[in-house]
């Protein structure tokens, strides 16, 4: 019998990250990935989304940095999404979303780091 590993699986990270998006929030896919502990692995979080067929997981709160919608502006994807959102709560004007400011994960980063990061 194989031993269990103390380290999630990366896709564990991630979706447990997602999962932890609260409703009426919203987060990017590099924000996922540094909440999972893969930095720089977005395309990691957008392709663990793109094959999720768990009905539960949050995927509508997950966007592009800049907020947009990633889907295609009027495809079913898109305005499932948009509608999602909306019903959160979440203000959603032609496929973008205002990101919060990003605050680093790091408390001392965010604490003591340069103005405006």
């Amino acid at each position: 019998m194989a031993a269990l590993s103390a380290d999630p699986s990366p896709e564990t990270r991630i979706l447990s990250a997602i999962r932890a998006v609260p409703p009426g929030g919203v987060a990017g896919y590099g924000q996922i990935a540094r909440r999972a502990g893969l930095p720089g692995r977005a395309r990691l979080v957008a392709r663990l989304l793109a094959g999720n067929d768990d009905a539960t997981l949050p995927w509508h709160r997950i966007l592009r940095s800049d907020g947009r919608v990633a889907f295609p502006p009027g495809s079913r994807g898109f305005r499932e999404q948009v509608r999602r959102l909306r019903a959160e709560g979440v203000a959603v004007a032609n496929g973008r979303v205002r990101m919060p400011p990003r605050v680093d994960d790091d408390l001392d980063a965010a604490l003591w780091g340069p103005p405006g990061c």
